[in-house]
């Protein structure tokens, strides 16, 4: 299972000053350096992170891979074809949200996710959709093109009991084999930390976990580099 790691909340810190540091981008680097297979983050509408010169600055320097998520507006769209990430997730956007709050519904999007997953195929990125463990959505997922998903473990990190977090595993387990048969690539993130990971490598379809908040928050205590490898080694661990 690779490790891709989010670096928005680098920027979050940097903003709340209005300064230049830390940045964003040399978190990701040192992230690179630690062992992260891939770099995440998300250019959102209102910038409230991450801005274009990050993402522009990250696409040259990155050297592992480079997961932009981004919501399917015309103007994300064009800075994503220009830019160039290996991978663009699509994702809902609410502008009130602390973060994303849920899986975007494909279903009900399926004409404007279909359009956005082509222009982005023609700018050589493949697409993954942020969605619920829900075989509906999945479907829908493969039927307008979409190379991966990545599914919301939110509900499950979340859960008030064990049986609720079980539950939601079961349903994450039964969602990513359903991807592999169709076969889309299966990706998985949100709310994921360094107790509730071990758990995930139980589940041999999921190719990538996406974390962010969990590992920059230990990185604040710790540095970079010691907070990526230990969560290499809890992926890791046999």
């Amino acid at each position: 299972m690779r490790l891709a790691i989010n670096v928005d909340h680098i920027a979050t810190l940097r903003n709340a000053r209005g300064e230049t540091q830390p940045d964003p981008v040399t978190a990701a680097l040192l992230a690179e350096q630690a062992g992260a297979d891939g770099i995440v983050v998300h250019l959102r509408e209102d910038r409230r992170h991450i801005n274009e010169r990050d993402v522009r600055l990250l696409r040259e320097l990155v050297t592992t891979k480079l997961d932009l998520e981004m919501a399917a507006t015309d103007e994300i769209i064009n800075i994503a074809c220009d830019v160039g990430p290996e991978l663009a997730t699509i994702v809902p956007e609410k502008r009130m949200e602390l973060t994303t709050e849920g899986g975007i519904n494909v279903i009900d999007n399926i004409s404007r996710l279909k359009d956005a997953i082509s222009e982005l195929h023609n700018a050589n990125i493949e697409v993954s959709l942020f969605i619920e463990p829900d075989i509906n959505q999945i479907d829908a997922a493969a039927e307008i093109g979409s190379d991966f998903i990545e599914i919301h473990t939110g509900v499950f990190a979340n859960s008030a009991s064990e049986e609720e977090m079980y539950d939601e595993l079961d349903r994450i387990r039964s969602a990513a084999k359903h991807a592999k048969k169709l076969g889309l690539g299966v990706n998985a993130g949100h709310g994921l930390n360094y107790l509730n990971i071990k758990i995930f490598r139980e589940i041999s379809e999921i190719d990538e976990v996406s974390i962010g908040h969990a590992i920059i928050a230990r990185a604040v205590l710790v540095g970079m580099n010691q907070a990526v490898k230990e969560m290499i080694n809890l992926i890791n661990f046999r």
